[in-house]
């Protein structure tokens, strides 16, 4: 009587019975370069991506509340004191700076018992040249430029590592199939069974090269939207000061 679980216990195990990290340690050593190096762009990718997730949500939060409180001023004095532990936002830098810009346009007078909590005493002389004004606006451009920059550091290696990476996993795949060829030259065959072992170790560097490539591109790009965001925000602060700054007449 026929009976088909016998022909099927004594089947050979077909070409893809084994793990992945079987399939992996049986590739050739440039092919084990080649995932090593994507190994590698894809711990420092998702080590970048969490930092700046954090960096750039902090920054969110602490710019939402630096700006509730420099549009409900009665004061630039009032806003520099109130904003000095808002040290993540990137406009607090900017208010630091512009503020220190008018006490050297100025005249100003801190309290001598040097106490933070002590309001500023600001007096600003009658003689002023026109240039003071732009001088302030150069000095806030300047530090908000340098700001963008410092939320930028890192983005690039993001791009790099989404544009590379499938190009590594290319050259790890042709590599693989390199391999086969020259299996079939050794075996003197070109059955499946001899070419899809091969093929199949091959094309884990095309899948390990567009998982490393596609979170750091989806990254790069909501990093590069937040950036805009920023820089926006940088130059209507830009404006805001210099806004504040003429209707409190601190520079003529």
């Amino acid at each position: 009587m026929f009976d088909p679980t016998t022909i099927t216990s004594a089947a050979p195990p077909g070409p893809f019975k084994g793990t992945v990290y079987q399939m992996i340690t049986d590739m050739g050593t440039f092919a084990q370069m080649v995932l090593l190096i994507l190994l590698v762009l894809s711990v420092i990718s998702w080590a970048i991506t969490l930092h700046k997730i954090f960096l750039y949500r902090k920054t969110t939060s602490e710019t939402n509340r630096f700006l509730a409180i420099f549009r409900k001023r009665r004061s630039i004095q009032e806003v520099y004191l109130s904003c000095v532990s808002l040290k993540k936002t990137h406009l607090s830098r900017m208010l630091h700076a512009g503020f220190k810009e008018l006490e050297e346009v100025g005249q100003v007078e801190k309290n001598p018992h040097k106490d933070r909590e002590a309001p500023l005493v600001v007096e600003f002389g009658p003689h002023r040249h026109k240039d003071r004004f732009d001088v302030i606006r150069m000095t806030l451009e300047r530090v908000g430029s340098e700001e963008i920059n410092r939320l930028e550091k890192s983005n690039v290696f993001l791009a790099t590592t989404g544009n590379i990476s499938p190009f590594f996993g290319l050259l790890g795949t042709v590599w693989g199939i390199m391999d086969s060829f020259a299996s079939i030259g050794v075996r003197g065959s070109a059955s499946l069974a001899v070419v899809a072992p091969g093929i199949a170790e091959a094309l884990i560097a095309t899948v390990v090269g567009l998982a490393v490539a596609i979170p750091a591109v989806m990254a790069y790009n909501f990093f590069n939207n937040q950036l805009k965001i920023f820089s926006t925000q940088v130059d209507n602060f830009t404006l805001e000061f210099l806004s504040a700054v003429k209707k409190e007449e601190l520079v003529e």
